[in-house]
């Protein structure tokens, strides 16, 4: 119980609340070395010792480390100071850290290698006599496992603090009876307390430069550089100005609003129901095309004075301009209502009546200004 409250000590000294810090990857190989208690297995019988390793490795992974340590301690016999036992071995170690991102970060070790004995032992034979000091010498197969704890300390320095097991194959040590017979133990597991540092080799791995993106070829689906509401895989005509009336195709087409028959009674100014319908279909051309603009222009026959077809013109106009107002075509689309008279015939008829009497004459016009 000693053993292990003694050792619990030596590892808690540097047990410290793990302070948030990001821990980088540094995968720069690195010596390490340190120094510890050797608990000896109790059936050995021999003396506590301490001990020391001298270690290279390497940081594989952000959360694994393998290390390759030789080690050496120097028990006594517990039957003589003056007889020498002696271990040094070298093991492969791996070491699985948690909580990386964390200064001080908790481990798990294992690890298998191969110890060496060299133990000094006096054999007792028949009669009283004693040849003298006697020697052995092997070695055998050994294996780790324990935990421990790293906290980095710079970009020079980390220090570990370790408590394992080591297993030792040894089934020729010494019997304690004196006399030279080997024990009937067939191996024997020390307790090793350590603290230990490590220092990474060389500069500092560069901190990983972070790819640009590579840039993404915008679709031309998705793009309309001349903003006229065609993609620019179907836009045949990518320079189309804002105001024009635009296809399908990206090009202006050309838009009409035939008004024929929109007509009148001779010297009237009321719709008939004939252009109702013709004065709908302008209506729904122009709400088609919303960046439409029309003037709204009355005509007259050539009947009457100059000036009474003038105002008659203007009435007629007037008429069809507030029809297209109370369907739903804004005001600021539409240009007039202006009045021309006669002076604008389509059809040249004498001034006599019945010849002037011309309705295709007596109509009201939209003609498209964009």
């Amino acid at each position: 119980m000693n053993k292990k409250i003694l050792a619990a000590a030596l590892l808690g000294g540097l047990t410290i609340a793990g302070v948030a810090g990001a821990q980088d990857f540094d995968n720069r190989w690195y010596i390490t070395g340190g120094v510890g208690m050797n608990f000896q297995d109790n059936d050995r019988n021999t003396e506590d010792a301490p001990f020391g390793y001298l270690g290279f490795g390497k940081q594989v992974t952000p959360s694994v480390a393998v290390d390759l340590e030789l080690n050496y301690q120097n028990p006594h016999p517990t039957r003589s100071d003056d007889l020498n036992w002696s271990q040094y071995g070298i093991s492969l170690d791996v070491r699985k850290f948690f909580m990386n991102d964390r200064t001080w970060r908790p481990y798990v070790v294992g690890g298998l290698g191969y110890q060496r004995h060299e133990e000094e032992y006096t054999q007792l034979l028949p009669g009283g006599m004693n040849p003298g000091i006697q020697e052995r010498k092997g070695g055998n197969i050994s294996a780790k496992a324990g935990i421990g704890l790293e906290g980095r300390m710079s970009d020079r320095v980390r220090v570990r603090t370790e408590l394992a097991y080591r297993y030792d194959g040894d089934d020729e040590a010494i019997s304690p009876n004196f006399d030279g017979s080997i024990d009937d133990k067939d191996s024997f597991a020390d307790l090793l307390a350590s603290v230990g540092v490590v220092i990474p080799l060389g500069a500092l791995p560069a901190a990983p430069v972070p790819v640009a993106p590579t840039p993404v070829t915008p679709n031309c689906a998705d793009l309309d550089d001349d903003g006229d509401g065609v993609n620019n895989c179907n836009d045949r005509c990518p320079g189309s100005q804002a105001g024009q009336t635009i296809g399908p195709d990206g090009c202006p087409v050309p838009v009409t609003i035939d008004l024929k028959g929109v007509n009148f009674d001779f010297d009237k100014s009321t719709l008939r129901p004939d252009a109702i319908a013709i004065l709908n279909e302008a209506v729904d051309v122009m709400k088609r095309y919303p960046e439409l603009r029309a003037e709204v222009a009355g005509h007259t026959d050539l009947c009457g004075s100059d000036s009474y077809n003038q105002g008659l013109s203007e009435r007629r106009a007037r008429v069809v301009y507030d029809y297209l107002t109370s369907n739903g075509i804004d005001s600021s689309r539409l240009a007039g209502p202006n009045g021309y008279g006669e002076s604008r015939p389509l059809v040249p008829t004498a001034q006599t009546i019945p010849a002037c009497k011309s309705e295709t004459n007596r109509r009201t016009e939209l003609n498209v200004q964009n």
